[in-house]
């Protein structure tokens, strides 16, 4: 009876891990391929996309690229990405580093009313509150022209990086937080019998031991500003573009003039850093940090 009970459950493992692997591999097949397809079809000529679609690249066509960078701009599109995305998740992290380990590990007047405050932001959506923001914007843009003054609020990357932290600072200050809370005290304990503020404890002991949280907290908002649509496209009306802007407008005057190559090679300049960068990252994503103990 024993051994049929260890036979039955050693062949539900058995099933279970086929499923598993069977669900891996799809996903996995359903994520690469569209990938690996852009990749290909963005050195195609254009008579190529007329036949097969499924086709291997007769041979690499490199003025795709050529093209999407010369004629569509999209170097400058691409330079003011990766301008707006660093600002941006520099402003966040000076700010969010900060307030998450004063969260984290101080008790002071309405800390239960900030903690609810910031998780409300997690459930507010930028897109709710684009036009909103535009119109704040514009009329402060107003009041500088009438007093003399030059736009500021509009058409600038470093407004369109503050804004994007702003709205990322909740999702992020909630994580680091909770991040926080996890780590041994003894170690600020232990710097602070060393004489150690509490500024040099929080950079030199608490931020390096919260280096997997900070790297996941990078990589998911770079993502986020790195493919932002809405707000870049609303805030930035004039001919400075970030690179999902400049990739809608690529796409549109290719489609129109059935020249379907530089199209998929801005689709590639668009997706490959923030390939990069996973791949640059993916070990500390995927490494558990073990906190460890002091001995008394």
């Amino acid at each position: 009876m024993a051994q049929s009970n260890v036979e039955t459950e050693k062949k539900s493992n058995r099933i279970y891990k086929i499923f598993i692997y069977v669900a891996l591999i799809s996903l996995a097949v359903s994520i690469i391929l569209p990938v690996a397809w852009i990749f290909f079809a963005s050195i195609k000529e254009n008579s190529e996309f007329y036949g097969n679609p499924w086709a291997l690249p007769m041979g690499v066509h490199v003025e795709n690229f050529v093209t999407a960078f010369s004629e569509a701009n999209m170097g400058s599109y691409l330079f003011n990405s990766v301008i707006v995305s660093a600002m941006a998740i520099l402003i966040l992290l000076a700010v969010a580093l900060p307030a998450s380990y004063v969260l984290a590990r101080f008790e002071f007047r309405m800390k239960k009313i900030v903690m609810t405050v910031i998780r409300s932001g997690l459930f507010i959506n930028v897109s709710y509150i684009v036009v909103p923001i535009f119109l704040m914007l514009l009329g402060w843009d107003n009041g500088l022209r009438e007093a003399g003054g030059a736009s500021f609020f509009l058409n600038n990357r470093f407004m369109l990086a503050l804004i994007y932290a702003a709205t990322a600072l909740p999702f992020t200050t909630y994580l680091l937080t909770s991040y926080f809370q996890t780590l041994p005290v003894g170690f600020e304990e232990a710097a602070y019998i060393d004489g150690a503020s509490m500024a040099k404890t929080m950079v030199s002991v608490m931020i390096p031991m919260a280096k997997p949280s900070i790297i996941t907290v990078i990589l998911f908002n770079f993502l986020s500003f790195w493919n932002e649509y809405i707000l870049a496209l609303t805030l930035m009306p004039g001919s400075v573009k970030t690179l999902p802007v400049g990739l809608m407008n690529l796409m549109a005057a290719e489609r129109a003039a059935a020249n379907y190559g530089p199209m998929y090679a801005g689709m590639v300049i668009v997706m490959l850093p923030t390939l990069v960068l996973y791949i640059l990252v993916q070990k500390q994503l995927t490494q558990g940090m073990t906190a460890g103990g002091i001995k008394g």
